[in-house]
């Protein structure tokens, strides 16, 4: 039997900035709370649930796991997520076909707005998660 993910955790130092965050940017609510832990969702029907856990150290290093978000402009994706608190880390990259651009979120997390990739007009077709 293989497991299912039921949460994706992300370390933080503040829940409330946190939940208002993503909460907002991806149209979830609170779902749980406990002292050091707050819970948003489920993602989807039967997706896992994405969780804050308050940890003492500050974000250090680049994350080694994050969200792609795939949305249709990755330019209004990026005004409104800095509306809400977030911060670019890069201009937009990828192909033109299929751009993709880095943010951080309040607590220097990073994550991507994607865009659902059209067919490649050079043939290789339209899988944004190879070559990126």
């Amino acid at each position: 039997m293989n497991p299912r993910v039921a949460n994706i955790v992300i370390d933080c130092a503040d829940l409330d900035v946190m939940a208002a965050f993503w909460g907002g940017l991806l149209g979830m609510e609170t779902s749980g709370r406990v002292d050091d832990w707050l819970d948003l969702g489920p993602l989807g029907d039967r997706g896992p649930v994405l969780s804050f856990q308050l940890v003492p150290e500050r974000k250090a290093v680049k994350n080694r796991l994050h969200l792609d978000l795939d949305v249709p402009d990755i330019h209004a994706a990026g005004e409104r997520a800095e509306r809400l608190g977030a911060t670019p880390a890069s201009g937009p990259l990828g192909r033109p076909h299929a751009p993709f651009r880095v943010w951080r979120d309040p607590e220097g997390n990073e994550f991507c707005f994607c865009t659902d990739p059209a067919p490649d007009p050079g043939g290789s077709g339209g899988d944004r998660s190879l070559g990126r």
